[in-house]
């Protein structure tokens, strides 16, 4: 039997939506692996508050304040921004792309405004841009 692929997720940002794909994730976890042949695994988490108890399945030493320590760390394969806002949250995705991550994104306000720069910027890359 093949080893199960693991893809590593960094998430920026862990409010009302961020919280909500950790705990989906760890609670359909082995049927999404069944399904799409890999397993999906937040590997870390940058929050402004790293100490504060998030309700989540997820080790205290996964949470950071340093988002650079999300988008930089070589074992990341893709950084899923739930921040919000423009800045800097279109700075990190083009950071990550930069260092060969793809991202996932749920922030409206980013794409209508800078979309068109962030999808030009994934194809460069050679990675991907969901939302």
């Amino acid at each position: 039997m093949a080893e199960e692929r693991t893809i590593r997720i960094g998430m920026l940002g862990c409010g009302t939506v961020g919280g909500a794909v950790i705990r989906l994730l760890h609670e359909h976890g082995d049927d999404l692996a069944q399904r799409a042949g890999v397993r999906l695994a937040v590997a870390r988490v940058a929050v402004r508050d790293p100490e504060r108890d998030r309700g989540v399945p997820l080790a205290a030493d996964a949470f950071t304040d340093d988002v650079r320590a999300v988008v930089d760390d070589p074992e990341i394969d893709v950084v899923c921004e739930l921040m919000g806002g423009v800045d800097p949250a279109r700075e990190l995705i083009l950071r990550g792309f930069a260092n060969g991550k793809s991202a996932v994104t749920a922030n409206k306000e980013l794409l209508a405004a800078h979309g068109e720069e962030l999808f030009a910027a994934a194809d460069e890359a050679g990675r991907d841009l969901y939302f």
